[in-house]
């Protein structure tokens, strides 16, 4: 179970607000939300991806499915996991063809090896930095051998940010601005290979953070 204050906040948060969320945000990518480069990163995971023949690809943390979406049409057996029933049923009422299940990134509801990619659009955001180990730990037990992910988050040195109402749903919640040194550093040790790392300036109307997104492989380096 999904017991910690974070995740049991970011379920009330969101199971609150699903239906503004959507409103605001859509239940596709769009450039109001993804920039030029945003939009190029996932085209180029998604292309890499295809490449290597995987099963199935996770949106972790998926909302209302944006993510799974554009995977999707882009040729990815896509499927989405989220914290928040409220944002399942939105996943799910958006995208009928797709499967979304709700779990929580440290506990997903998968067996191990099973999936060949995921992704996580901005879904560490109300994860304290002291948690993400245990997140990639779970990335890399559902993560077939070599498996790739792609992780997008508000870069910074750590710090967070308070909101007394977030997304209008009377109720507090925590957000994080990761070093992106220091997610780096807790994927190495997790035994991830860092592809690339990209960063960007805000851009969009309503950023006030440098954005940042990790290219990275599961490590399984052979010994002979």
């Amino acid at each position: 179970m999904c017991e910690p204050d974070h995740l049991a906040s970011t379920r009330a948060v969101y199971d609150h607000s699903a239906a503004q969320y959507v409103a605001g945000v859509g239940t596709a990518v769009s450039a109001k939300f993804e920039a030029p480069l945003d939009r190029a990163v996932l085209d180029a995971f998604a292309e890499s991806v295809r490449s290597q023949e995987p099963g199935s690809v996770l949106d972790a943390g998926c909302g209302p499915g944006r993510v799974a979406a554009y995977l999707a049409d882009r040729g990815l057996d896509a499927r989405g996991v989220d914290i928040s029933v409220a944002m399942i049923d939105a996943a799910r009422a958006a995208h009928p063809h797709l499967r979304f299940d709700q779990g929580c990134l440290t506990a997903l509801p998968l067996p191990d090896n099973s999936i060949g990619a995921a992704v996580y659009w901005y879904s560490i955001i109300t994860t304290p930095p002291s948690e993400l180990p245990a997140i990639w730990h779970e990335l890399r037990r559902v993560l077939e051998p070599e498996g790739q992910a792609l992780v997008a988050f508000q870069a910074g040195q750590g710090e967070s940010v308070e909101r007394a109402d977030a997304y209008g749903s009377s109720a507090a919640l925590t957000l994080y601005r990761h070093s992106v040194d220091d997610v780096l550093t807790s994927l190495r040790h997790g035994d991830f290979d860092i592809r690339a790392e990209i960063r960007r300036q805000p851009d969009l109307p309503h950023e006030t953070t440098p954005q940042a997104f990790i290219l990275l492989a599961r490590s399984d380096l052979q010994i002979p």
